[in-house]
C-alpha cells in the first residue's frame, strides 16, 4: 500500500471520547499526545480500544512552528 501523506506517528490509544457522529481518539507519542477526529463508524469498524498500537497520518498544506 502507497500512502501520500508523510508524517506518520507511532503510538497508543489513551482515551477515546465516542460521539454520535464523530469520536476523539487521543495516542500518546513518546512524551507527547496527539488528537485527531474520526467518524464513531470508523471507531467502531476498526474495533478501536485503549492500549492498541496506531499510525496517525498526518497531511496537511501547512504547519506552524513555534520556538
Amino acid at each position: 500500500m502507497q500512502i501520500s501523506g508523510r508524517n506518520k506517528l507511532f503510538g497508543e490509544i489513551v482515551e477515546i471520547k465516542l460521539g454520535g457522529v464523530v469520536s476523539e481518539v487521543t495516542i500518546q507519542v513518546g512524551e507527547n499526545q496527539i488528537a485527531g477526529v474520526i467518524t464513531t463508524t470508523s471507531v467502531e469498524n476498526m474495533e478501536l480500544a485503549i492500549g492498541d498500537r496506531v499510525t496517525a497520518l498526518i497531511k496537511a498544506t501547512e504547519v506552524s512552528f513555534i520556538k
